[in-house]
Order: structure tokens, then C-alpha cells, then sequence
């Protein structure tokens, strides 16, 4: 599940109406992606990118093919389930496989669905869950510790390591999360993260979950949302899981219609999605021709060779150089031959780092 993001909530907070429309996203193209194995848990969804839509005015291409995402529903999260309540083991391995968490809170009030906790508070909730993902590390923290501890008798390193599992089981015994560490880029730290992928050192998502009112204009529960995740540099993200849900069912000027009404230029979940990508690091770059438009997905600051073999190892193995046309040029000046004419094409080697948006044609030789 690596590159993947977490759906967490408590019960009755709209996390299941949030992946049902990021499922429907998904059943919408799935045709395009004839080769995904599409589990119950998971949802493969498209990136919303218009530029791809104007790519395709100019060349007409038989299909357009978006960049994807990976979105898991994490199962069983409750209030202890860091001691195996309500599916907690199965909560706990799922979620560390996942590289962000997109915590899905109720910032609405509505008497015909009930709270677990009884009353509307999204920073009680917020605490539960994150103190979940506290006490699970400290556990894991710990049981490194004590095979550190032995092991360090017979090697300095691993005495070394186990100061650092020390330090960092102190911070988070006070309530903090890993993220927030000073110590992050410790080479000790890395290794302890790469080794245990601690739940707290993830980076979170806030997906605010309001009624239809509460989209034109932050209610209180949403204002307390945005106050608390200031505090770690958090994203917060405000949507009507139900109105998403109906969102995908319609065609695009349906949609739009629909959000402008309501004053959002933009649909919660397509917030979600694009912002999930640039927090997983990753962009796309662009392939245009008569079979297809294609955005293919890479990770930032990814040479030349290596952002071609995302369309084939072979590319990459057998790379002479890359032809590039910004994704600007290309549509400014009509198309590839004459970007070409107008001397936008560039020839870059091994050396070149590719920007989001390059249109590009690769020479090869295997």
C-alpha cells in the first residue's frame, strides 16, 4: 500500500460516505485502468488536472488517462484501539503502511445520527484518535527499546539507537506526536521511523465534515478544526461527504452549476485529491499524441531517466535524452510542431529534472 493515503474517523463522522464517493470517483474511470486490482478496502481515484482536457483539444486523442491515487479505509478505529478494540490490530497495520492519514472529522450537528462520544466536539475527537496512534507507538517504541538494551551490549550503535527510542518515547509520553519531534532528520530517528513507520510521524490530513450550510461559511466546529491543526502545520479540508457523494454522479457542467450556487469553486473531494498528491511528494509530467493524453505520475525532483521509466524500465535503461515542451508553451502556441517552429523544444539529458507539466517524448535505445 506504499504511497497510499488513510481514511481515520470515529464512528458516525461520515469517513465511510467520504471513501463511498472516492469509490464512485474511481467506478466512474474505472475503465481506464484495466489492470488495477481494485480491493473492497481501497480506492484507486483519478487526479483531477484540466490541463490534461486542454492537451486533448489540441491533439484529439483516441482516451485521456489521469494520474492516480491510492486511498485506504481504515477499519475498526475506536477509542482503544491501540489495545486491540474494535479491530484495532487491523487499524494499526493498515494504517502503517499508509504514508498520510486524512482524518475525517464531524464539524456538523444533526439529532438523526448519533455521536459515539454523545455530543459534537471535533477536538475530542481529534484527541482520541491521535492518542490512539500515541499509545501504539509507544509500545512499539518500547519493545524496541528492550532489544536495543541487550543488544547494545555487544554494539556501541545499537546503544546509540536505543538513547534516541528513549528520547523520543519521553516527548511522546507528553502528549506529543512524532511529527513534531526536533529530531526529525537524526539519521537515528530515520532509521527508528523506517524501521517501526511510527503512526505519529505521518503527516495528517483534516477533512472537516460539515452540513450544506456550514460549506459557504466556517462554522465553530470548523474555526476550532483550523486552530489545532495551526499548531502542527496541518491542511484542512472542509467538505459535505453526502453532497460529494452526489457530486460524482453528475457531468461536469452539472457540477459546477451545482458548486457555484453554493459559492465553492472547488469540490472537497478534489481538494482532498490534490492535496493528497503534493503531500505524498508526487507530480505528473505529460505524454500527447493521437492514441492518448497521459499524465504520468512521478515523484518531485525526478530526473529525466527515471521519470521515463514510469512508462517502461526500458526507457529508463536504454535513455539518450528526453524531448520537452512546457505544458505552457505547448498549448500556447498550438500543439507540438509548432512549439517546435516557435523553438520551445528543449533537448535535456540525464542531468534534467523534470517540472510538473512537462510535455515529453523520450529517445531511447535498448
Amino acid at each position: 500500500m506504499g504511497l497510499s493515503i488513510g481514511l481515520v474517523g470515529l464512528p458516525n463522522v461520515g469517513k465511510s460516505t467520504t471513501f463511498n464517493a472516492l469509490t464512485k470517483a474511481q467506478n466512474a474511470e474505472a475503465a481506464n485502468y484495466p489492470f488495477c486490482t481494485i480491493e473492497p478496502n481501497k480506492a484507486i481515484v483519478p487526479v483531477p488536472d484540466k490541463r490534461l482536457d486542454e492537451l486533448a483539444k489540441i491533439v484529439n486523442p483516441e482516451r485521456i488517462q489521469h494520474s492516480t491515487l491510492d486511498f485506504v479505509d481504515i477499519a475498526g478505529l475506536v477509542k482503544g484501539a491501540s489495545k486491540g478494540e474494535g479491530l484495532g490490530n487491523k487499524f494499526l497495520s493498515n494504517i502503517r503502511e499508509t504514508e498520510v492519514i486524512l482524518h475525517i472529522v464531524r464539524c456538523f450537528e444533526d439529532e438523526n445520527i448519533v455521536h459515539t462520544e454523545g455530543t459534537i466536539d471535533p477536538i475530542r475527537d481529534i484527541e482520541i484518535i491521535e492518542t490512539e496512534l500515541i499509545f501504539a507507538d509507544l509500545e512499539a517504541l518500547g519493545n524496541r527499546a528492550e532489544r536495543l538494551k541487550k543488544q547494545a551490549r555487544v554494539d556501541k550503535s545499537a546503544g546509540a539507537l536505543m538513547e534516541m527510542a528513549l528520547e523520543l518515547i519521553a516527548y511522546l509520553e507528553e502528549g506529543n506526536m512524532a511529527y513534531t519531534f526536533a529530531k526529525t532528520n537524526d539519521e537515528l530517528y530515520i532509521q527508528l521511523n523506517q524501521e517501526l513507520r511510527l503512526l505519529t510521524a505521518k503527516e495528517i490530513m483534516y477533512g472537516a465534515n460539515v452540513d450544506e450550510e456550514g460549506l459557504a461559511e466556517d462554522n465553530d466546529y470548523v474555526n476550532a478544526v483550523k486552530e489545532h491543526a495551526s499548531k502542527n502545520n496541518f491542511e484542512v479540508i472542509k467538505l459535505c461527504a453526502k453532497f460529494e457523494e452526489d457530486l460524482v454522479g453528475m457531468d461536469e457542467d452539472e457540477a459546477s452549476e451545482f458548486l457555484s450556487e453554493i459559492g465553492v469553486s472547488e469540490s472537497g473531494l478534489s481538494q482532498i485529491i490534490h492535496k493528497g498528491f503534493d503531500k505524498l511528494g508526487l507530480m505528473s509530467y505529460f505524454t500527447a499524441g493521437v492514441k492518448e493524453v497521459r499524465a504520468w505520475t512521478i515523484r518531485k525532483n525526478t530526473t529525466a531517466p527515471k521519470a521515463a521509466a514510469a512508462i517502461h524500465n526500458d526507457f529508463e535503461k536504454g535513455f539518450i535524452r528526453a524531448e520537452v515542451i512546457s505544458y505552457e508553451d505547448y498549448v500556447t502556441f498550438g500543439g507540438e510542431n509548432k512549439a517546435k517552429e516557435a523553438g520551445k523544444m528543449r533537448l535535456e539529458g540525464k542531468e534534467y529534472i523534470v517540472n510538473d507539466g512537462d510535455v515529453m517524448h523520450f529517445r531511447f535505445n535498448v
